[in-house]
């Protein structure tokens, strides 16, 4: 059958804190670290980038979209000549692998393997088109053990939403660093999170402010305008759209089972505290509940 989109949407959020631990675990940047990556953000440009191969920065720059071209630069193409792409796909799982089996244990097994059964046959017989990061982590070998595979999966539907995110930013018009202008604007995500974390310079933001204002999509004293509002409502409803399909043949009873399933594994992840009560991606852990 086909979710609804309230439904694609409530499984992301359940599913995003799995995926996360990639990017904020101490497993994960100590095992990036005692590879050769230099700094947390070669880390993260190679471990997410290596699916695609030993791209540089501009790939990178356009399949992550919302990223200043200067940060990807430093860290590609030369986080290939301190460990390559394959390096980087077996020291991001395993480091991935180890810190959900800390954090879920023998508790989460039962519920990892449900979320598995639930969703693997349907993620991989998602449409490729137009995915290219939901395609490169799909041409990868499923893994074999319990919490590998579970955050695979995580890790394809992440990614695929992600695709469908950047598609629908492009189509309304939006480029990559004028989204996180209006997502901050939009969720009252603090400034502060998305400067820190996407390099956004004060000069670099009020002039993204000012072409937004321009067109009508913010005020030119701060704050959101209706159409600004409603223009990130229709992105957020494509990129729900658009992610739906990769549920495809879940039944009714299936959602149930995958929405408690998930839940009880993402409550403990969340817990942890090791993930970000805000993300730049816009998710509020305050969700998961």
């Amino acid at each position: 059958m086909a979710i609804d989109l309230s439904t694609a949407r409530r499984l992301w959020r359940l599913l995003e804190p799995i995926h996360a631990v990639t990017y904020f675990s101490d497993e994960t940047r100590e095992a990036m670290a005692a590879v050769g990556y230099r700094g947390f953000w070669m880390g993260y440009f190679a471990g997410r980038s290596a699916p695609l191969g030993p791209v540089g920065p501009e790939i990178v720059t356009a399949l992550f979209y919302n990223f200043a071209p200067g940060r990807v630069a430093r860290a590609l193409p030369d986080a290939w000549d301190y460990a390559p792409p394959e390096t980087a796909l077996t020291v991001r799982r395993d480091a991935a692998v180890a810190t959900l089996t800390r954090m879920l244990g023998e508790d989460g097994e039962d519920a990892a393997d449900r979320v598995v059964a639930l969703l693997r046959p349907a993620v991989t017989g998602a449409d490729l088109g137009g995915r290219a990061l939901f395609a490169a982590n799909s041409a990868l070998a499923w893994p074999g053990d319990r919490y590998g595979a579970l955050w695979h999966t995580a890790t394809l539907l992440r990614e695929h939403r992600g695709d469908g995110h950047v598609a629908a930013l492009t189509a309304a018009g939006i480029t990559g660093r004028e989204a996180g202008v209006l997502h901050a604007m939009a969720t009252a995500t603090p400034r502060s999170v998305l400067e820190t974390s996407r390099d956004y310079t004060e000069a670099e933001w009020e002039t993204l402010a000012a072409a937004l204002a321009d067109r009508g999509l913010l005020e030119h004293s701060g704050g959101i305008t209706p159409a600004g509002r409603a223009l990130k409502g229709e992105i957020e409803t494509t990129t729900d759209r658009l992610a739906a399909p990769a549920y495809a043949g879940l039944r009714d009873a299936d959602v149930e089972d995958l929405t408690s399933a998930l839940m009880s594994l993402a409550k403990v992840v969340v817990a942890s505290g090791e993930i970000p009560p805000q993300t730049p991606i816009g998710l509020d852990l305050d969700d998961v509940g």
